[in-house]
């Protein structure tokens, strides 16, 4: 009779901790964990090779090579403000007439998208000015403007690959007899390919 009370006690107590057994092989509800928020940038420094042609200078045979550099202010996901300077200091041959060398500071709305994976791409207009050294130029500071567009491939958060072609027009006029200097409107392709910094 001892034994079995003895046994019903050990079955009481198995049955009273099967329950605790079984809550510990079950993991318990966790709420899901936070999603990493998306890092965003308001500012965008670029920094390359340019190239530009010279169509008003009539003894130019080539066109120029130079460096480009870049700032902008996005607000929001697909528009910014972009401020661009280009040096163009070198013929891209041997064997001008003339030792031409070309300046543009020039802003402007950008508008750009993601499009697949790493690519992105932007249409942007420029308002500014340009001035033409070496090559009897006048006015020697012109109103210049145009539009353009290109692409970006990210390499990551931070660092992307730009290429972008414009068509920039200027007005100049090469006879410094002429009354007020009378312009004639000319543009200049131009491209550039560099690197960009999201900061």
């Amino acid at each position: 009779m001892k034994r079995n009370w003895l046994l019903s006690i050990l079955a009481a107590l198995s049955a009273a901790l099967m329950p605790l057994a079984a809550s510990c092989q079950v993991a318990p509800d966790r709420p899901p964990a936070a999603a990493q928020p998306t890092t965003t940038y308001k500012w965008e420094g670029g920094v390359g090779y340019a190239y530009t042609s010279l169509n008003q200078v009539n003894q130019s045979r080539y066109g120029l090579e130079g460096v480009n550099v870049s700032l902008t202010r996005d607000f929001g996901q697909y528009f910014g403000l972009i401020a661009d300077g280009s040096f163009y200091f070198r013929a891209l041959k041997s064997g001008n007439p003339v030792n031409a060398k070309m300046d543009t500071v020039l802003f402007g709305p950008v508008v750009h998208m993601d499009l697949f994976g790493p690519y992105s791409g932007f249409l942007r207009g420029f308002i500014g000015g340009e001035h033409t050294g070496g090559a009897n130029e006048y006015p020697k500071l012109a109103f210049a403007g145009g539009i353009g567009g290109g692409m970006e491939y990210k390499l990551n958060k931070r660092l992307s690959l730009r290429a972008a072609g414009d068509e920039i027009l200027s007005a100049y006029a090469e006879d410094p007899n002429q009354l007020g200097y009378s312009p004639h409107t000319r543009g200049n392709p131009r491209a550039s390919f560099g690197v960009v910094y999201h900061f």
